[in-house]
Order: C-alpha cells, then sequence, then structure tokens
C-alpha cells in the first residue's frame, strides 16, 4: 500500500508541473533577435513602405504637374504663332491697300518702275560698256515687266556680278530685293536692300530701299524693326514718294 502511495505521489509530483506549466501564458518574443523578424522589424518594414507610397505619390504627382506646364507652354506658342501671322498678314493687306491705291497696278507682282525705265534709255553708264550695261539691265528688265520673276532674279544677279559700278547696279540690287521679296526670300531680299543702302548711299533708291526694308521688318512679325525704319524714310528724305508711303502705312497700322 505505502508502495502504491509513493507511486501515485510520484506521478503527481511529475503531473503537476506539466499541468501548471499548460496554465501559464505563452509570452511572444518581440525582440530583433528572433528568427523570422520581430515586432519591431516589422514595424519599421511598414514605415518604410509607407515613406516610399508617400515619394511615389510626390513624383507621380510633380510629373502631373510638368505634363500640365508643357501643355500650356505649347499653347502659348501656338498663340504666339497666331498672333505673328495676323500681324504680319495685317502689315501685308495694308500694304497691298496703299500700293494698290497709289498706282492701281495689280500687286501680285512688284509694280514696273517708271524711273528705272527712264535710266536705262537715257543714262549712260560710267563704265564704259554703257551700250552693254544698259542692254543687259534692259533684258533683266524685261523680265520683270513680263513677271518672269525667276528669270529677273537670274538676270539681274548676273548684272550686278558684270557691272558692279554701273550707274544702274544700285537700281539692279533694289529690284533683286523687290523680287525676291515677292517670291518670300525675306533674307535674300533684306540683303539685296541693304546693298542699295550701304554700297551705294546716294542713289534715288534709297528711299524706296529703306521703305521696302521696313515693309519686310513687319511681314516678320517685327513691328519695332519696321517703324524704326519706317520713320527713317520720313526724317531722312521727307519729300520722297517713299516717305508718303511710310507715313501712310505707320498711320494705318496705328504708329
Amino acid at each position: 500500500m505505502r508502495h502504491g502511495l509513493k507511486r501515485l505521489c510520484g506521478a503527481g509530483a511529475l503531473v503537476l508541473p506539466l499541468t501548471v506549466a499548460a496554465q501559464q501564458p505563452v509570452i511572444e518574443d518581440l525582440t530583433e533577435g528572433n528568427r523570422g523578424g520581430g515586432f519591431y522589424s516589422q514595424t519599421a518594414t511598414r514605415e518604410e513602405a509607407g515613406g516610399s507610397l508617400v515619394i511615389f505619390n510626390q513624383v507621380q504627382k510633380h510629373q502631373e504637374e510638368i505634363r500640365q506646364l508643357r501643355g500650356q507652354v505649347e499653347e502659348l506658342r501656338h498663340q504666339l504663332e497666331q498672333l505673328r501671322r495676323q500681324t504680319r498678314q495685317q502689315y501685308l493687306d495694308i500694304e497691298d491697300r496703299l500700293m494698290a491705291a497709289g498706282s492701281g497696278v495689280d500687286q501680285a507682282a512688284p509694280p514696273v518702275d517708271e524711273q528705272s525705265a527712264r535710266e536705262v534709255a537715257e543714262a549712260p553708264s560710267p563704265s564704259g560698256d554703257d551700250a552693254d550695261t544698259q542692254q543687259a539691265y534692259q533684258a533683266a528688265f524685261g523680265h520683270v515687266q513680263a513677271r518672269e520673276f525667276g528669270e529677273a532674279i537670274a538676270a539681274f544677279e548676273a548684272f550686278v556680278g558684270q557691272y558692279p559700278d554701273s550707274r544702274l547696279t544700285a537700281n539692279a540690287y533694289y529690284w533683286l530685293g523687290e523680287l525676291h521679296s515677292a517670291e518670300s526670300n525675306l533674307e535674300e531680299g533684306e540683303t539685296a536692300f541693304r546693298r542699295v543702302l550701304e554700297d551705294f548711299p546716294q542713289s534715288s533708291k534709297v528711299p524706296d530701299a529703306l521703305y521696302k526694308l521696313g515693309l519686310l521688318e513687319a511681314r516678320r512679325g517685327r513691328p519695332e524693326e519696321s517703324r524704326a525704319l519706317l520713320e527713317r524714310v520720313r526724317e531722312e528724305h521727307p519729300d520722297s514718294s517713299a516717305a508718303g508711303l511710310a507715313d501712310d502705312f505707320l498711320r494705318q497700322t496705328g504708329n
């Protein structure tokens, strides 16, 4: 009996610790050293992921703002180009009306310069080749009268190359400016007109060349530069027909 009780007490001694151990709460290891990452490491990971999401959203927002700004810039560029075209066309329309009212000639082509025609017939050339010079100029001018612009440009370019110092050379450069302008070759037209001003400052074509340069600047959408040239015509050559045209042009354009 005693031996049986001892065995029972011995077994109870073994069972009790197991029962108590089973009833104790399980405490989770929250330290960083626990395998698989603990609470703090998981929290840090979530905070890092949340920060990355905020940065990503900010980048997306900035990219959208940049796209909107680019669209606004393109729209402004389009509006500016439209304004330039409208201004250029306004100047062209006014010039067409002024020239048509003054001469009654179809302005699809440069008007025929009667003074140049008289110079061809009457004025000798100081180069010594007066007959050849006048014949070459008259041939080039004949293409203008026939409105053969390409042939006229080629003929006048040949003329200024062959007769750079003749009395008619300034007129030839002036006509090159007119012809290139009629063909919308504005840079070539400007170069030819400026040759008249720079190489032949005493020529009777200087006021006309100044006036035409003012119109070229208007066609380019440069009203300030245009006004400066046209005012120069009025100030430096007040008695010329070009000064009257410049005055009319400035008045009708509100300058």
